[in-house]
């Protein structure tokens, strides 16, 4: 399936701009679905005179027509010609067809095509190019009486259409996009004439503005007073409140009162460059709004506890570094470092793992961070070390992370201090390959330096430690291999078996 750049691209020459305003069409449009209780589909043009459905959304307030998807295919013949006169002549068509494809049953629809304007504006000069139609389908065979209600909601849906039809919808800086709570038409709506007062309030808006302590009829009453009296007293005032409930600015806010909190969204209503009035949504988002603070305070909690973690792991770094420095003995003050060494690297993954909102790292990062810390701890003296790191680890889960930093580094420390620090050179370099597919990671740490004594693998506590975690918690295998050319190879295989389990 195209995109809706590819799409404009077919066309010929898209200008800047007019895929962002096809885009921002789709992410408010399903008030225009909910309004016209409509099935809505985008149509842009295609070769030879045929139109390609881009988008679809069904309405929340309505049985739908299309209980399959249509994006991809080309209109039907019998509304092609609707939708190249809305095209081209750039004014909506208002048609009742009859879908004979089911001739057992068929059935009137009501299908009005709306030419999707883009208009610019430079150095005092307005343009308008159409750029796509929107068709609106409702059923007209299962057509019942219509109440109050739908029948402001259709109105307000018409007066939207003919705003989208002028390019002045959406409005640029409106607020659109699956913010959680916003209001839907369903959740409460009220219709605000020019002036601001209210024209039509629904039963859920009624609801809504009585939660928060508001027991009279809305209709006929300015939003903006009401507004404004529920809201006298309070502390502190938001600004954008008065412009909202007046419908002058199509923004959004939320009104509490008393632990309850309605949010409010308008939208501004034109009729060329007259303001005729204003749609206000709403919705009791109280719950939504408790759960919010919750989240934004448990954050806040696990935040200072990280930090505070971080701070102690950097302080017990700190001690055992004055403690090393204090040894009286090489041996003493060798323990000393290494125990500095790996307190350091749980460090520098907490203090990754703690910057983002999930539990999986990047991987490069820390093993790029840790390594460096180990150059600086373990290189002996004035050698020369030469790091070269070929592949990528990618995103890593916590369960992961810290054992193989702490792994690796003591592999690189083995490396640096038994291998390349007895080269008589003081030079050496340590190579690290990384390979790793859906199923598993292999990690290469080779050296060029004095090679395993013997040929055999030392038990001291940096290889218990490693064999713990790359066997014990990675559920991997490590094995030590002399290099024919002098050095030694550590080659390391751990399946990805946790991640694949997120996955799954």
């Amino acid at each position: 399936m195209a995109t809706i750049k590819e799409l404009l691209a077919a066309q010929g020459s898209p200008q800047e701009g007019d895929a962002e305003w096809l885009q921002s069409i789709i992410a408010d449009w399903g008030l225009l679905s909910d309004l016209s209780l409509t099935d809505l589909v985008l149509w842009l043009p295609g070769e030879g005179g045929s139109f390609v459905a881009a988008a679809q959304i069904r309405p929340a307030s309505a049985a739908t027509l299309f209980y399959r998807d249509i994006i991809g295919q080309n209109a039907p013949d019998i509304w092609k010609n609707q939708l190249q006169t809305a095209f081209t002549e750039n004014r909506i068509v208002d048609r009742d067809v009859l879908d004979v494809s089911k001739a057992d049953n068929p059935s009137h629809t009501n299908i009005i095509a709306v030419p999707v304007v883009h208009r610019k504006s430079a150095s005092g000069n307005v343009t308008k190019r159409t750029l796509a139609v929107i068709t609106s389908h409702s059923n007209l065979t299962e057509l019942k009486g219509t109440s109050r209600q739908e029948e402001v909601f259709k109105d307000c849906a018409n007066d939207l259409f003919r705003m989208v039809a002028d390019g002045t919808y959406p409005e640029l800086g409106a607020p659109a996009g699956p913010r959680r709570g916003a209001p839907r038409a369903s959740d409460g709506l009220i219709r605000l004439d020019a002036a601001g007062i209210v024209t039509f309030a629904s039963p859920n808006a009624l609801s809504a503005f009585k939660r928060l302590g508001y027991s009279e009829e809305l209709e006929g009453e300015s939003l903006a007073e009401v507004g404004t009296t529920l809201h006298s007293g309070l502390l502190p005032t938001d600004e954008s409140l008065p412009l909202v409930t007046s419908g002058r600015a199509p923004w959004r806010t939320d009104l509490e009162v008393g632990g309850i909190t309605v949010t409010l969204r308008s939208v501004t209503l034109r009729f060329g460059a007259e303001r005729i009035g204003a749609i206000v949504l709403c919705r009791d988002v109280t719950e939504l709004r408790k759960q919010e603070q919750e989240l934004i305070s448990k954050d806040a909690t696990i935040r200072e506890i990280h930090h505070r973690v971080k701070n102690n792991l950097q302080t017990v770094s700190s001690l055992l570094r004055m403690q090393a420095r204090r040894a009286t003995t090489p041996e003493a003050r060798d323990d000393l470092t290494h125990a500095q060494r790996r307190v350091a690297a749980i460090a520098v993954v907490h203090d990754t793992l703690s910057q983002g909102l999930t539990q999986n790292v990047n991987f490069d990062d820390v093993f790029n961070r840790t390594l460096q810390l180990v150059g600086e701890v373990a290189a002996p003296g004035a050698a020369v070390i030469r790091p070269v790191i070929s592949g990528s680890f990618g995103i890593l889960p916590s369960e992961y992370a810290t054992p193989l930093a702490l792994a690796l580094t003591e592999l690189v420390t083995n490396a640096i201090e038994h291998g390349i620090g007895k080269n008589e050179s003081g030079e050496g370099t340590v190579e690290i390959t990384v390979k790793r597919d859906d199923e598993r990671m292999t990690i290469e740490v080779c050296d060029d330096g004095a090679g395993l004594p013997d040929g055999e693998v030392g038990n001291g506590l940096g290889t218990q430690i490693v064999r713990t975690l790359i066997q014990g918690e990675l559920s991997g295998t490590i094995d030590w291999i002399p290099r024919p050319e002098g050095g030694t190879k550590v080659h390391v295989n751990v399946p990805l078996k946790w991640i694949k389990r997120k996955k799954s």
